[in-house]
């Protein structure tokens, strides 16, 4: 009779009676089918385990096997262009092997153990190597290298080395000797624990932008390399629209998507679109530096709280290789919906809206492993988390979307009526904020140079001046207002159409440079200034608004290609020579 046997069953959570061999978040077998699980709460008399696969069929009686391990996923070359279930499981492999749903103990390799990769060795005999130095390296992709680390445990002298050559995963490379003497082998691969974080050498100051080439995040709302952005927003904001812009993009080395209980459909979208996207720096595709986590709304609900730390955790494993790696998570409102369906299982006592009481430690210890970093083999690399949040309603007030707030840095609401209305990126303006721009003030300065700043709180300023007016236009009409009034109300246009609304169909506007971003930025507040001197004197601004010189300056954002912005200087001769004359 098998000591550790299922004592009852609820969903995905199941129980043993009187078991002594388990490790709280210590990952077991469950059943005969060997399904995944991870220890939640141990008990004098009950041991409580979370499956992270579908648990029908499951019956009591069936065996537990314990690991003494933790939940782990495997780290090694052939991550990149792959795409992985919530517990990195190779869906293409399994769909290849088992057909397109996966079945229930499906035990396939992450990695493919039997393709060959041409690996250089970095270390010598008679080298001291210790945990997070890089022992050998392999082109992954045309486009990134792969350094291998040794793992965790490994301290000691090299005592032999494999020449170049081919080598499979399970091939040992390099043998070391320990000062007690004992031999420790090191292949293509290693193990990491999804929910520990990878150690650093220390954690450095935030100071480079994480450029995105759209022009409402760089300009008004940046996020740093490292750093934490939350993207809230209701159903048919473009929520996975904006991180499909931004992973295509950004100037990240590496990006790793997750699909976190989101649409089938929408996932399929993703995965062919990302499948099929070019990447604008190599033109190659843009799978070759990206990993893809597909756990869909139809999977096992205890997955979802996986898939974001498998996520994370292989983020960390190419930030400690030197890479700026960004993490798309779409979205945390299913996670934190899957803790809620867990928690209530348990029974445990609910906080707001059903929610458990550790919401906010979950969500803030998920952004805390966000980071720029010194890593343990002296490079600097950073993970930086967009998270994507899908309140209810588009209630920016309920539980998740408030203690996402909390924890991050940069906050880009989307607004309904904006995407309705056609105007994308749909961030709010009026409601987002960014902390980091004075961490980047200095990059700012030596990288655009020092007006690119302030343009932007000029930009800014105009835009909360606008808001107000739109307030009053709205009781009263605009009739009313003075000319000078109304000429805020004209450029606030030129801003949001000109500025803010992008186009990424349009080879132009997809994707903007900073140094365009400044000099349109330029136009526009020289137009502003220009106009009010007009309106200043007394002059009606009709007379300027029926020159179009205002749709003229709409129009730049496609009339100047990214590589000629010297026909910028044209503009601000036109504004003098259309006020000249008709003064």
């Amino acid at each position: 009779m098998t000591k550790n046997q299922i004592y009852s069953i609820n969903g995905p959570v199941v129980t043993v009676k009187n078991a002594v061999d388990f490790q709280m978040l210590e990952m077991v077998f469950v059943g005969n089918d060997k399904l995944l699980g991870e220890v939640i709460s141990i008990s004098k008399d009950k041991t409580t385990i979370q499956v992270y696969e579908q648990t029908t069929g499951l019956m009591p009686g069936e065996p537990v096997f314990p690991t003494g391990e933790a939940i782990s996923v495997i780290l090694g070359p052939g991550l990149l262009t792959n795409i992985f279930d919530g517990i990195e499981r190779p869906l293409r492999e399994i769909a290849k092997n088992e057909g397109i749903y996966i079945p229930t103990g499906s035990d396939v390799e992450p990695l493919d153990k039997n393709r060959d990769w041409e690996v250089v060795l970095t270390v010598k005999k008679d080298d001291h190597i210790k945990f997070g130095e890089i022992y050998a390296t392999i082109q992954e992709t045309a486009m990134i290298e792969h350094r291998l680390l040794v793992p965790k445990g490994f301290d000691g002298r090299v005592i032999e080395v494999k020449k170049n050559g081919t080598y499979k995963l399970d091939d040992v490379i390099v043998k070391t000797e320990d000062t007690h003497g004992n031999i420790h082998e090191l292949n293509l691969f290693q193990k990491w624990p999804i929910k520990t974080p990878r150690p650093v050498s220390k954690r450095l100051a935030i100071s480079k932008p994480l450029i995105s080439g759209q022009r409402i995040i760089d300009t008004l709302f940046p996020i740093a390399k490292g750093g934490t952005a939350a993207v809230p927003g209701g159903f048919g904001t473009g929520k996975t629209m904006m991180q499909h812009q931004f992973a295509k993009w950004c100037d990240a080395d590496i990006i790793v998507y997750v699909g976190c209980g989101e649409r089938g459909n929408e996932m399929t979208q993703v995965l062919e679109e990302f499948s099929d996207l070019i990447d604008p720096r190599t033109n190659k595709p843009l799978l070759e530096r990206t990993v893809l986590i597909a756990n869909t709304s139809n999977m096992p609900v205890a997955a979802r709280e996986a898939s974001i730390y498998t996520g994370v955790a292989i983020a960390e494993y190419y930030r400690d290789m030197g890479y700026h790696v960004a993490v798309m998570a779409d979205s945390t409102s299913r996670w934190a919906e899957a803790l809620r369906e867990i928690s209530g299982r348990l029974e445990e006592m609910p906080a707001e809206e059903g929610f458990p009481a550790y919401l906010p430690s979950r969500i803030s210890q998920f952004y805390e492993r966000a980071g720029y970093m010194e890593t343990l083999n002296k490079k600097e690399g950073s993970v930086s988390i967009i998270g994507a949040v899908s309140p209810q309603g588009a209630d920016f007030s309920e539980p998740v979307t408030q203690n996402t707030k909390r924890f991050v840095r940069s906050f880009w609401a989307l607004d309904k009526q904006l995407a309705y209305a056609r105007h994308y990126a749909a961030i709010n303006w009026n409601t987002s904020y960014s902390e980091y721009v004075n961490d980047l003030t200095k990059w700012y300065d030596q990288n655009v140079g020092p007006a690119f700043l302030v343009h932007r709180k000029e930009i800014m300023a105009l835009l909360a001046e606008e808001n107000k007016l739109l307030e009053i236009v709205k009781l009263i009409g605009a009739d009313v207002l003075p000319d000078d009034q109304k000429l805020i109300i004209e450029i606030g246009k030129v801003i949001r159409y000109g500025y803010l609304q992008q186009n990424a169909f349009h080879k132009e506007d997809t994707y903007v440079p900073l140094e365009k971003q400044d000099r349109m930025m330029e136009v526009i507040i020289y137009l502003y200034k220009k106009a009010k001197d007009f309106v200043d004197e007394g002059k009606s601004l009709n007379l300027l608004v029926e020159t179009s010189i205002f749709d003229d300056v709409i129009k730049m954002k496609y009339d100047v290609p990214n590589n000629e912005l010297k026909l910028f200087d044209q503009y601000f001769k036109t504004i003098d020579k259309i006020i000249k004359r008709i003064k």
